[in-house]
């Protein structure tokens, strides 16, 4: 036992070390990356010493975000926050500043990330591991934003613990048998569960549901969704996880410009991968033997359209999350054109007091908001486990297809 505390000991301190080697190197390294506006209305970022990861960029605060916002309960959910890497993503999304919210919980493996974290969260009590703080009966509920290869294992330990759950992007990382794992524990459980997708509370996107759930769009025909991240270098990473990533096992920022609109799913594909010229993206140079720094895919949709889904780790110029829509009755490129004359709301719905719209296109506080109320209010969430599957598993599948040059494969399905 006395070797094996050594040995995490040991791995715990290369890891700060590593990260504390990134915080000196990070200004050389962020101000590579192109970040663009595009049709997201993100800002325009300078390559200055202040620059963010890209998607970070914190949206203009609108004074009237909080308008109309009226309380679905008088209660508080009971959170747990587990994960405080490179990005921060704990206490990213807000959970610590939402009305019906009391972080009572946080941990990391990283003790110095662990009370950083608790400092964000205002909160006292922490755990080292997630397998501790789903232990604590207090706890209702558990963000998961830890290494994007735990998502599935850390989300079936919380729901096996009673909890409910939300989760970063990816759902699951590679895995088509963890994606039954997941979708077989969410049913077992009973508790909602809903993976942070930022798209799918971006001001296009989010019209675009509207539009489209109340028949402005007819089915579609044809759908785009782009995740551009130029990489020349991968963002350090718990156990370097991101060194080499295949493009599409990180795909629902551009799948959700089809699923999270239609709320469909894909049913087969065929996909094309690159070979690039970054080093890290060079089968030697990374665990998943991966040569792809873009990788495009072309999707059957469950409505029997189209769809074009592009994600890339290797191409400077306009970077982020963007997509367009052709239906049978309009289109959506940045606004909307068609046979409708009489359009829904668009505007997303109005936020907590306190809550910001945050990064990634405005969305992270959307995102929380949604999962909060929906536990609140005994429903679904938007983006519940068989959205969240549908669109990472495609991602799966295809990279399976190019790595067969672009052979069709079906995908699985999954439906609540």
């Amino acid at each position: 036992m006395k070797n094996k505390a050594k040995s995490r000991q040991s791995a715990e301190a290369t890891e700060v070390e590593r990260i504390a080697g990134f915080k000196q190197t990070r200004r050389a390294f962020l101000g590579s990356l192109s970040v663009g506006a595009g049709l997201l209305g993100l800002p325009a970022v300078a390559t200055a010493a202040e620059t963010t990861i890209q998607g970070f960029e914190q949206a203009p605060e609108n004074p009237q975000a909080s308008a109309g916002w009226k309380p679905v309960s008088d209660r508080k959910l009971r959170v747990g926050i587990v994960g405080y890497g490179v990005c921060k993503f704990g206490a990213a999304f807000g959970f610590q500043d939402h009305p019906n919210v009391e972080v009572v919980a946080v941990s990391d493996l990283i003790e110095e990330r662990c009370v950083q974290l608790a400092q964000a969260c205002r909160c006292s009590k922490t755990y080292p591991s997630l397998e501790e703080l789903v232990k604590d009966e207090r706890i209702e509920a558990v963000f998961v934003a830890t290494d994007a290869p735990s998502h599935a294992r850390h989300c079936i330990e919380a729901l096996k613990h009673g909890k409910h759950v939300a989760s970063a992007v990816p759902a699951v990382f590679g895995s088509l048998e963890e994606a039954e794992q997941l979708f077989q524990a969410v049913k077992k459980s009973g508790q909602a569960y809903m993976m942070f997708e930022t798209s799918c509370f971006h001001e296009d996107l989010h019209a675009m549901r509207q539009i489209y759930s109340r028949g402005g769009l007819g089915k579609l025909v044809y759908s785009e969704g782009e995740y551009y991240h130029y990489m020349p270098e991968p963002i350090p990473s718990y156990k370097d996880w991101r060194v080499g990533l295949p493009p599409q096992w990180y795909p629902t920022h551009s799948n959700a410009y089809y699923i999270g609109v239609t709320g469909g799913s894909f049913t087969e594909v065929s996909c094309m991968g690159m070979p690039s010229v970054i080093p890290h993206l060079r089968p030697a140079n990374n665990r998943y033997r991966n040569a792809f720094g873009t990788e495009i895919a072309l999707f059957r949709t469950s409505e029997g359209g189209t769809a074009r889904m592009a994600v890339s780790w290797d191409t400077p110029g306009v970077s982020g999350e963007m997509g367009r829509i052709r239906g049978q009755k309009g289109s959506f490129y940045g606004k909307y054109e068609g046979l409708e004359k009489k359009l829904p709301p668009l505007q997303r719905p109005p936020l907590p007091p306190r809550v910001s719209a945050g990064g990634h296109g405005g969305s992270h506080g959307y995102l929380t908001d949604e999962f909060v109320t929906a536990v609140l209010q005994n429903r679904q969430p938007l983006v519940n486990i068989a959205w969240a599957l549908n669109m990472t598993v495609a991602g799966i599948v295809a990279h399976q297809s190019a790595l067969k040059e672009g052979e069709l494969l079906k995908i699985p399905q999954y439906q609540l």
